[in-house]
């Protein structure tokens, strides 16, 4: 009789990941619980709320009865996602810490610990997304040492796994899954894919895991909590005081303590103004930041977007943009957004 094949589960402490730890069990696998602790952070009456994840992750094990693990990433957390994100904000960039922790940390990181340390023969998350694998396929998958060196970006990957949308599009979470290497992708499996938000907090329900489903969802970035972003980030990098000026008349608005800490197209809060103004230009060898009144404004608006170095899924460029030099495409640049068609 072959032995149950063991899946090692992300537990973050929150319901999606609990119901799909649960999921998994009922499909009569050999079940294991990781919680990864990130981040050293305190909430508002100076409680690490990584600890507090952790007993409701350790709890859900206790119940499902399975195996409970817990893995600290603080230093690979700091030097991989915290220190790239002060980076890109300094640059006047705004990056997004939760694909590149899902990068660093939970596709590497914790993926490389599941295989090699509990000798997972599959890994899960409780991400609402879809692979092009069957479960059975992708214990099949064994892991392929790539070449070094020069020959490396010309090693064949055959089967190729392809990252798809959730059944709830809402929830759709592969904006943040969008940067995973081949190799951990073809070996997880996303137990929620197919599921709605509303009938997973049903299964919790039903199935005893009230502590989980009674907690808030977590919003925003983890690091920085319910704290004034700007206030956070001005604990990492000095503050670069500079003028708001109307991209209309150059009329001077207001003043800002960095023009690092604004995104093109956000709402840019000038003191003294009633009306909202939006982010257009970033100067950064001035530290003027240039707002122009209404969303629908024309300076907010561009038909041409560049980008460096693409990071394919697949890990080759599309037939059809090597043979074409171009093709056409959806994108978003923001979760949830609305998918957009262009030309690459």
């Amino acid at each position: 009789m072959q032995a149950a094949r063991h899946v090692v589960v992300a537990l973050s402490g929150g319901v999606d990941s609990a119901v799909a730890a649960l999921l998994l069990r009922r499909r009569g696998y050999q079940v294991t619980g990781v919680f990864m602790k990130n981040w050293d952070s305190l909430d508002e009456h100076g409680v690490c709320t990584a600890d507090r994840d952790c007993e409701d992750a350790y709890r859900v094990c206790r119940i499902l009865d399975i195996p409970f693990h817990q893995v600290s990433y603080v230093k690979e957390y700091w030097n991989d996602v915290f220190s790239d994100f002060l980076s890109e904000y300094e640059k006047g960039r705004t990056p997004n810490p939760d694909i590149v922790c899902n990068k660093h940390i939970k596709f590497s990181c914790f993926f490389h610990y599941a295989v090699d340390n509990l000798g997972a023969d599959a890994v899960a998350t409780g991400h609402y997304a879809r692979t092009s694998l069957e479960d059975e396929e992708v214990f099949q998958q064994k892991h392929i040492r790539r070449p070094e060196g020069l020959f490396r970006n010309r090693f064949e990957v055959r089967n190729v796994v392809k990252l798809l949308q959730a059944a709830d599009s809402f929830k759709d979470q592969t904006f943040f899954l969008s940067q995973v290497s081949q190799d951990a992708l073809r070996r997880t499996l996303f137990p929620l894919g197919g599921l709605t938000k509303d009938f997973v907090k049903k299964i919790a329900a039903e199935n005893r895991l009230h502590h989980v489903l009674q907690k808030k969802e977590s919003m925003g970035i983890c690091f920085v909590g319910k704290r004034n972003f700007e206030n956070f980030i001005l604990q990492y990098l000095q503050p670069r005081p500079g003028k708001f000026i109307s991209i209309e008349d150059n009329k001077v608005l207001g003043t800002h303590k960095g023009w690092f800490l604004y995104t093109l197209g956000q709402r840019a809060k000038i003191g003294g103004l009633r009306e909202p103004w939006y982010v257009v230009e970033k100067d950064g060898t001035k530290g003027d930041v240039f707002v122009a009144p209404r969303t629908d404004h024309p300076a907010l608006y561009r038909d041409l977007l560049r980008t460096n170095r693409v990071h394919w899924i697949a890990e080759e460029p599309p037939a059809a943009l090597v043979r074409d030099k171009m093709m056409e495409c959806h994108f978003r640049f923001r979760h949830q957004m609305a998918l957009v068609c262009r030309l690459l």
